[in-house]
């Protein structure tokens, strides 16, 4: 069998020549042979698989520790200890959030001027240009903001509703700010099964989604996929959400620039997505509102076709309704070759 150096295998397998370096260091991938005289190390192309599972564990935030049991077991066995590795994952976050709502809510109320706030919104979701039917969804109330972007294809505009109704019942849901993290994601959890759910004829249907929930001065961020999330904050447009997309895995790793992952043909291609995968992987992060932001929910109708420093131009002045229909504009202007969705709220006091 012919070996592969470690240059070619470290490409094949998506790593590092670093990071196998460590993992043979550590037990995890030793080489299969070693030049005596050079120290050069070789690979079999067997290990491909073993390398893979190895880096897609990492992503996923699993500790070496941790991948050395799983890699020793058999395939159903390390199914079973994987899934139970994220469901603690999963209650530590859920639990670590709640004790930071608390603790935010103490400094709130301990000397802070905020007042209760809500949403003064707009929203818009268009058709675009070359597009014969529309996959996005949009929704905004004075607790819940949220858009989706179903995969094209049957189901996708399905999927995307679907996600969305999911979270709406939290508009008007009793849960407390030290809880809305954990409520958050388990709204999405349900949305990822009502996705699934929506499967017909054989085909899957997935979508992305991004929404951000209020209760009080707290505001919970989920996201999945690449719509997005921004926030204009005194002045500075800042990018909230990071593309769960294939060219988006290959920047992280310093194989693409930014400049070239625009441009690339297979930048929709998404790794992560509701409907998608064995279960539903979302990023939840915890903020405080403050009277005078400004929040950008999009889809990549919207994002990939509009620079950012237009984005910052357009959200600067006026008022939602007239920000989110120059947003469109710009889109337009742009050729809008897909469909795009957009929610723009301001935090205000209530």
């Amino acid at each position: 069998m012919e070996l592969l150096t470690i240059g070619a295998f470290a490409r094949a397998a998506r790593l590092t020549p670093k990071a196998l370096r460590l993992y043979a260091e550590l037990g995890l991938l030793p080489p299969a042979a070693v030049d005596p005289h050079s120290g050069y190390r070789y690979y079999e192309p067997a290990q491909l698989d073993r390398a893979r599972l190895i880096a897609t564990l990492r992503r996923a935030g699993m500790a070496l520790a941790d991948i050395r049991a799983v890699c020793g077991l058999p395939g159903d066995v390390a199914a079973e200890a994987v899934d139970a590795w994220w469901r603690r994952v999963s209650a530590d976050t859920a639990a670590r959030g709640r004790i930071v709502a608390h603790l935010v809510d103490q400094l709130v109320e301990g000397g802070s001027t905020m007042s209760e706030t809500t949403f003064r919104y707009a929203v818009r979701c268009q058709t675009g240009t070359v597009r014969d039917s529309n996959e996005d969804t949009a929704y905004a109330g004075a607790n819940l903001l949220a858009v989706a972007d179903g995969v094209r294809g049957p189901g996708g505009a399905a999927a995307s509703a679907a996600a969305v109704d999911a979270l709406r019942p939290l508009e008007l849901a009793d849960a407390p700010a030290a809880e809305l993290l954990a409520t958050l994601a388990d709204a999405v959890t349900s949305a990822d099964r009502t996705v699934r759910a929506c499967a017909a004829e054989g085909h899957q249907p997935a979508t992305t989604l991004t929404a951000i929930l209020r209760r009080g001065s707290q505001l919970a961020l989920v996201h999945v996929g690449d719509t997005r999330a921004y926030l204009l904050r005194g002045g500075e447009l800042f990018r909230l959400t990071q593309d769960h997309t294939y060219v988006q895995s290959l920047v992280d790793q310093g194989r693409l620039s930014p400049a070239e992952a625009a441009a690339h043909p297979r930048r929709a291609l998404l790794v992560r997505a509701l409907g998608a995968g064995a279960q539903v992987e979302a990023d939840l992060a915890l903020r405080t509102a403050l009277v005078g932001d400004r929040y950008l929910l999009c889809s990549d109708g919207l994002s990939a076709v509009v620079e950012q420093e237009a984005l910052h131009t357009t959200l600067a002045a006026d008022d939602p309704e007239t920000a989110v229909g120059r947003l469109v504009d710009l889109a337009y202007a742009e050729g809008a070759p897909d469909n795009l969705a957009c929610v723009v709220a301001d935090v205000v006091s209530a």
